[in-house]
């Protein structure tokens, strides 16, 4: 009976061998190609081949910086490699200990990554958003984000900073003018870009085959001027869609992988059974040597007997000042009761204060929620068309219909931008009335506003 329940994953392995190498094949084709592993990597990674590791710590940071939106280059060091993986690794959730107790050198541990790539494979629409980020860009784009950033509000007071957290006003004028000035910088140099693609957009308005366009963006002006640098670029679409077409494939033959990790997972399980039963033979092994090589082991057990008792009485002693403290501090809470009233007519003040400010905000807040957008966006220059115009024409396209326009961004932002701008007046007068209140304390010094 064993031997034939022995044989038949045997012979369902060799009849899915062929899809099986297919899927692993259309994995890796679908990867990035910078970090694109070949499928012999996997083969050796589920026998735990050590000459797989280096490849896997590769494949999975350079996956990993891309997510994160991060740089690299081929000379990292393996050492800062292996540390980012872990890191990102569990930031995103993945707590698995064997892989944090790999070797920093990346020199075994092939069948553990194997698994981590695997988890991280897993994840919705992962090899969707690295098709979009390395995604062949021949259009003039912009970065759109309409999302709101909840940032958390500070409850530290002004005064529960201590010595080592303070700093010199001048330092912080400082870096906000710096701040300013780069900023302002940026600004200019953003202005030339979009006064320069207007030019492009507008002299070539009309000559673009694609009628939802309309004109010609840098890189197909480029090409014109310069025809010779085609191959380049063709060189990359034809990459891009053979990538594509591996990415169908995968999806089609990606059920015969996760069979195939289903059999890692056993073959894991079952070495990792083996590991344990090896560890309790030789812990039992050792414990009575350790106790006849020990003769001290008697007056040790009667120390840690007395800590014990001593330990009993420091408890009861602690319960005994817990009632004590617990009966003052009653007390001290009746005799602030009276206070506190005193105090919640200005704390609802202020309340009332914060509540009139975020109605201001409530017309905006009411309307109806528009879909939040945030990625590129290509630029399109589109003429300001009389509605008989557009109604008489033929048809119009989807894409040209769910367009986002300049004009509504930009209304959007300005009423962002006056939320903000109230939510920072309200902290200026808060800042004001805190020194007010710490001027008041200073004797024999004269504050002067600015």
């Amino acid at each position: 009976m064993r031997g034939r329940q022995r044989e038949q994953p045997r012979e369902q392995q060799r009849q899915r061998g062929p899809a099986l190498s297919a899927a692993v094949g259309a994995l890796c084709r679908a990867l990035p190609p910078h970090a694109r592993p070949a499928p012999d990597t996997l083969r050796r990674a589920r026998f735990d081949r050590p000459q797989a590791s280096l490849d896997f710590w590769k494949l999975l940071y350079v996956l990993l910086k891309q997510i994160h939106g991060g740089s690299w280059t081929e000379s990292d060091a393996i050492g800062a490699q292996v540390r980012f993986v872990q890191w990102a690794l569990w930031y995103h959730g993945y707590g698995r200990p064997q892989l944090r107790r790999l070797p920093a050198d990346g020199s075994a541990g092939s069948r553990e990554l194997l698994l981590a790539f695997s988890w991280l494979l897993h994840r919705p629409g992962l090899l969707q958003r690295l098709l979009a980020h390395n995604r062949v860009q021949t259009g003039d784009h912009t970065s759109v984000c309409t999302c709101e950033d909840d940032v958390p509000e500070r409850q530290e007071g002004p005064g529960e900073a201590g010595p080592e957290g303070r700093v010199d006003v001048r330092y912080l004028q400082w870096l906000h003018g710096r701040l300013r000035l780069q900023w302002c910088s940026l600004h200019a140099q953003h202005q030339e870009q979009c006064k320069l693609l207007h030019k492009i957009h507008s002299f070539t308005s009309g000559s673009h085959m694609d009628q939802n366009l309309g004109h010609f963006s840098v890189t197909e002006a480029d090409l014109i001027r310069h025809p010779e640098n085609y191959k380049q670029l063709l060189q990359l679409l034809e990459s891009e869609t053979t990538q594509l077409e591996a990415f169908l494939e995968w999806k089609q033959l990606e059920p015969v992988y996760w069979q195939w990790m289903e059999t890692v997972l056993d073959d894991m399980a079952e070495e990792g059974n083996m590991c344990e039963s090896q560890d309790a033979d030789v812990e039992k092994r050792r414990l009575p040597e350790v106790t006849s090589c020990c003769p001290w082991a008697a007056r040790l057990a009667g120390q840690m007997d007395r800590l014990s008792r001593d330990l009993l009485a420091l408890q009861e002693q602690l319960h005994q000042l817990v009632a004590q403290r617990k009966a003052a501090w009653w007390e001290k809470v009746a005799a602030r009761e009276e206070l506190q009233k005193e105090r919640f007519s200005a704390t609802a003040r202020k309340a009332q204060e914060s509540t009139e400010l975020k109605l201001r905000g409530l017309p905006s807040l009411c309307a109806p929620q528009k879909t939040r957008m945030h990625g590129l966006c290509r630029l399109v220059l589109r003429n300001k068309q009389p509605a008989s115009k557009v109604a008489s024409g033929q048809c119009v396209s989807k894409e040209a219909a769910a367009a986002l326009r300049a004009a509504e961004v930009i209304r959007e932002l300005q009423l962002r931008e006056a939320s903000l701008q109230r939510e920072l007046q309200q902290l200026q007068q808060q800042c004001r009335t805190r020194l007010d209140g710490i001027a008041e304390g200073l004797e024999g010094v004269i504050c002067i506003s600015p």
